[in-house]
């Protein structure tokens, strides 16, 4: 099942970025938090199995910890995302 609703091609100011393995197309200088957000996925999951998701948006609470590009544990509210970018949350 797909959650992404987005185009199957990038418009002029938009970037394509991988969540869980998932295309999705964010505005050029969007977070990568806004990416995983849209793709519909947790960020992560607490010690009890249960979703979590952004809190603060201001990279304090990391609750939005994904790994990015193969790095582990990245605040991704703090990071902007950039074209083919591979996030994997959740």
């Amino acid at each position: 099942m797909t959650r992404n609703r987005n185009a199957a091609q990038s418009p002029r100011n938009q970037l394509r970025v991988s969540v869980n393995g998932e295309a999705v197309f964010v505005t050029a200088g969007a977070s990568v938090a806004v990416a995983i957000m849209q793709a519909g996925a947790p960020f992560r999951r607490s010690i009890s199995g249960e979703p979590r998701a952004a809190l603060c948006v201001m990279g304090i609470c990391e609750e939005c910890r994904a790994t990015i590009d193969g790095v582990p544990h990245v605040r991704t509210c703090q990071r902007a995302a950039t074209e083919g970018m591979e996030i994997m949350a959740g």
